[in-house]
């Protein structure tokens, strides 16, 4: 079959590799209809995740058909279409009967890489690093899903892929960032980054109840993309104002209720300081550029909560932990427990509230994928999310 390979920094390939095949019985086979380039996945694209190996097949973003299943997977069957979420989880463990399904205890057979790095270790993730447990990603003809009895969600007839799609991930995880933000009726939300991510987390933020929602990025197309369609009120463009300055005129000067970080890693500032963490990264004195998560810190309103749901790798320098402290700031972060949200989500789906396939900018077939890379990396054509169809 084909699939998407990492071969190196900014080096990803279509190649011919062995088809996957059932090798537990909690396993299912899927035949891939729709697979996403993530944000993320650039993360891998531009050597910042560890433990990659040349021949890796990458993408956690898909879905498609059941074409075969293990003796024990029962709420699923063969020419059933369904949604993956990206972590995966056992159903059975302390995190999963708590739903926290990303932090699953079974899954990440390489648990102890990450405990070096993180201290203890998170669940497997499709196509994310053998740090992540090695598992092959979606961006391919055919994937084997682990654990399919708990992670598959089967998609009504009637629902297009791009719809649901992005259940599998960042429709989720923008949810679960505004949902971390413990919104009230007339509260205001900061969100920077208008990627993906970002998007859901506004449109989120909106279904929530929050009355006014600032978007925060540089592109023109990302801001009108929010403004538009996913229901922010306001929008600043950090290349052309001050954000602390101009969140403290939107909002008489206390700052934001809550700040959403959906940017992480690989965050973007003009001036000097953003020289000097590039530097800083290329002779590894940090892994991660984190001048989205330290503005939202400082930006934040007194009492306030500041809910990071953009990746990081490892670690921040000039992290503003005075004003954090100082000021009775709430922190919350986390991979996204998709399981949790993919059912309730798709209920706002089929009763209308929400149409996910707004994001979708880029359509290709799945050997146009070095190009979708490239293309979203740059920023080119108004590139803000690709679909590859195998």
């Amino acid at each position: 079959m084909r699939a998407t390979c990492w071969h190196g920094k900014q080096d990803v390939r279509v190649d011919h590799v062995p088809e996957p095949k059932i090798l537990n019985k909690r396993d299912a086979i899927v035949k891939i209809s729709s697979t996403a380039i993530c944000g993320s996945d650039l993360h891998l694209y531009n050597g910042l995740i560890p433990s990659m190996m040349s021949g890796d097949i990458v993408g956690h973003e898909f879905m498609g058909e059941v074409v075969e299943t293990g003796p024990e997977v029962k709420n699923v069957k063969v020419g059933d279409r369904i949604v993956v979420p990206f972590p995966i989880a056992c159903g059975a463990c302390g995190a999963c009967l708590a739903q926290a399904y990303s932090l699953c205890e079974n899954t990440n057979p390489n648990a102890w890489m990450a405990e070096k790095l993180m201290g203890h270790s998170p669940a497997g993730i499709f196509g994310y690093s053998h740090m992540m447990g090695g598992y092959a990603g979606g961006q391919a003809e055919y994937a084997r899903v682990p654990f399919a009895d708990v992670g598959a969600l089967k998609v009504p007839a009637g629902v297009r892929d791009e719809q649901v799609l992005f259940l599998s991930d960042i429709f989720p995880t923008g949810y679960m960032g505004a949902e971390m933000c413990n919104i009230k009726p007339g509260d205001t939300i900061a969100v920077w980054g208008c990627g993906p991510v970002g998007q859901f987390a506004i449109a989120s933020a909106k279904m929530l109840g929050a009355e006014r929602i600032i978007a925060i990025d540089r592109f023109p197309e990302r801001l009108r993309m929010a403004m538009q369609k996913a229901g922010a009120t306001d929008a600043i463009d950090y290349e052309q104002q001050d954000v602390r300055e101009t969140l403290k005129e939107l909002t008489g000067g206390l700052g934001p209720d809550a700040c959403i970080d959906a940017v992480g890693t690989e965050a973007h500032m003009p001036g000097m300081l953003y020289a000097y963490d590039r530097i800083k990264q290329a002779v590894m004195l940090e892994s991660d550029r984190a001048f989205a998560l330290r503005q939202a810190i400082m930006a934040c309103k007194n009492g306030g909560t500041v809910s990071v749901i953009g990746v990081y790798g490892g670690f921040i320098d000039k992290f503003p932990m005075g004003s954090l402290m100082n000021r009775s700031l709430t922190l919350k972060t986390g991979q996204c427990h998709v399981h949790r949200y993919m059912r309730p989500l798709l209920e706002k789906i089929q009763d209308g509230s929400i149409d996910p396939s707004f994001v979708v900018t880029h359509t290709m077939s799945l050997d146009e994928a070095p190009m979708g890379y490239d293309m979203f990396v740059r920023k080119q054509d108004d590139c803000i999310k690709v679909v590859l169809k195998p």
